[in-house]
Parts: C-alpha cells; structure tokens; sequence
C-alpha cells in the first residue's frame, strides 16, 4: 500500500502541471526504441546474473547459468519491494541454500557479488564527479552536490564494511561477542558460552569461503568488469528513451552514463521502497539541464517504469511461475 501511494503521489506531482503535454509525447513513443529500452534492462539483468554465476559455480561446479539468470530476475521484485533494496540479498541467500549450498557459503558468495556490485558503481560515480569537476556540465546547487556526496560516503562505506564482514574474522569475532554479552543480559540468550562457540565456527567457516572466492583474483576483477558494463547499458536507458521522442541532439551517451551515475547515486540512500521520490527527484534535477518541460516528465515516468517497475513485475511473474511449478 505504500507503494501505491507513493507512485500516485509521483505520478501526481509528475503530471499535474502540463498534463496534456506529457500524455501528447508518450503517445508519440517510437515504440523500437522502447523495445530497445527494455533489451538495455534484460541486458542488465544478464550480465549480472552471469557474475553471480561465477562466484557460485565455485562451490557447484554443475549449476547452470539459467540458475543464476532467474535468481537475478526474482531479486528484482525484492529489491523493488523494500527499503534500501534490502529485500534482495536475503533471498538470494535463501534461493541458494535452498539449491544445495550451506547458509555460510551461500552468505558469502552473496556479499562477495554485492561488493563488486558496490565497486563497479562507486566507480562509476567517482568517473562522474571527475568528469563534471573537469568540464563543469552541471550547474552548482548545494543541494545536489551535498546528497550527491552524502551518496558516494554511504555507498563507499558500505564497500568497506562488507569487506570488513568477509574478510577480518577478529573484527567479526568481537562484534558477535558484543551482541552475545548485551543478549545474555538482556536474558534473550541463555548458553552464552554455547552460542559463542557456535557463531565462531560460523565465522571460521564463513571467513574461508570468502578467501576461496577471492583466490582467482582475475574472476574478481572480471565480475566488477561485467557489473560495470551491466551499470553502463542501465544508465544509457535514458538516452535511449529521449532517441524515442524523436531528440537525437539533446544530449550524448557520455552524458547519459554519467548523469544516471549522479542519479543512482543520490537515490541509493532513500528510504523507501525503490528509491520513490528521491530518484525522480534526482532524474528531473541532473537531466533538467539537457531537457525540459513536457519532454523531461515523459521520458522520467517511462525510465522509472523500464527500470523499476518491469523488473518488479517479471520478478513477480517468475516468482508465481516458480510456485506454481513447485
């Protein structure tokens, strides 16, 4: 329910001062280039799914791609679903034990794809900030530059802490003793010294899954490399959407890359399902300076439902069709 009303709230907001003129130009939609729209999407999706597929083939050297592909698909209803996009990861965990890998394992190899993920995006952005310091295409707002920044901290800490949680077994010894002592006073864990022994054992065993995944440091490198071409046909989607009106001249690939990268960036940290409200209000803000009017709206409403609501929706699909096999 909240989500409908955020996206009515939008879609309000959206519409309501040139109504006629936005529903005029999504009418006039050159529908292949929408189709290639959602191709850019699908792309996406591929190329990320092989990435999770490299790290979990190490551990199930006989699972198969389309394994991968449709748990990529079915995390996009839960990403799209929670704050924060948090809904996913969970249940990438729970697909893949369900597959036959242990919950350590299974931990692991999901904040592994998470952290080149983080990584690829991260360098995105900071190729952005660099080439807007260095050709100043946007103009100056203290607004945008402080959410942009406050984006780049969040989504930069997060690479860190997760690389803290897979890698330093001493750090993560002493944060679960922590949580145990307070728990045990607080009566909610009773066999302190039983509990303890047993999260070691999942740190250890947790800690040696994550340096497996890392011995091939080219499979690592290979999957930031695949997750930034997955970004880079995810962030042309606007470009493409503004080909669809018919404007070949408003602005370049370059431009697309880099101010979706601003975008995502800023609404990566909103704390609502999707990111509601803080991406649009990021899209109008960045891509404000190329395109105006009737035209921005349109080409707004249209990439926020290739690239949030389509996935939400094939996930949800897939998802039914899982269960109903089942």
């Amino acid at each position: 329910m909240v989500l409908i009303g955020i996206t009515l709230l939008v879609l309000y907001f959206a519409l309501k001062d040139d109504y006629d003129a936005i529903m005029n130009q999504l009418r006039t939609i050159h529908l292949g280039w929408l189709i290639v729209a959602f191709s850019l999407v699908i792309l996406y999706w591929i190329l990320r799914g092989k990435a999770i597929h490299i790290f979990t083939r190490k551990f199930m050297p006989k699972t198969k791609y389309l394994s991968s592909l449709q748990l990529m698909i079915r995390t996009q209803f839960f990403n799209a679903v929670t704050p924060f996009a948090t809904g996913g990861q969970p249940y990438q965990v729970y697909h893949l034990v369900k597959d036959g890998v242990g919950m350590t394992t299974a931990t692991s190899i999901i904040i592994q794809n998470f952290i080149v993920y983080q990584i690829a995006m991260v360098l995105l952005g900071g190729i952005a900030v660099i080439a807007n310091h260095t050709f100043s295409i946007f103009e100056k707002n203290v607004l945008l530059q402080r959410l942009l920044g406050l984006g780049f901290l969040i989504n930069t800490l997060v690479i860190v802490i997760l690389f803290i949680v897979a890698f330093s077994r001493k750090m993560n010894r002493k944060l679960i003793r922590f949580a145990i002592t307070i728990l045990t006073k607080l009566r909610l864990v009773k066999n302190k010294e039983k509990k303890l022994a047993d999260w070691d054992e999942y740190i250890n065993k947790f800690h040696t899954s994550a340096v497996i995944l890392l011995q091939n440091k080219k499979e690592f490198f290979f999957t930031i490399f695949l997750n930034f071409i997955a970004l880079c046909f995810l962030y042309s989607i606007p470009l493409v959407l503004l080909y669809a009106t018919g404007d070949y001249e408003s602005f370049g690939w370059g431009h697309a890359i880099m101010t979706s990268a601003y975008v995502m960036l800023i609404g990566s940290f909103v704390p609502i399902p999707g990111g509601s409200g803080g991406l649009e209000f990021g899209f109008v803000s960045f891509y404000g300076n190329f395109i105006t009017g009737s035209k921005l709206m349109a080409i707004m409403l249209l990439w926020r439902f290739v690239t949030y609501y389509f996935g939400m929706i094939v996930g949800a699909i897939s998802l039914n069709m899982k269960r109903v096999k089942s």
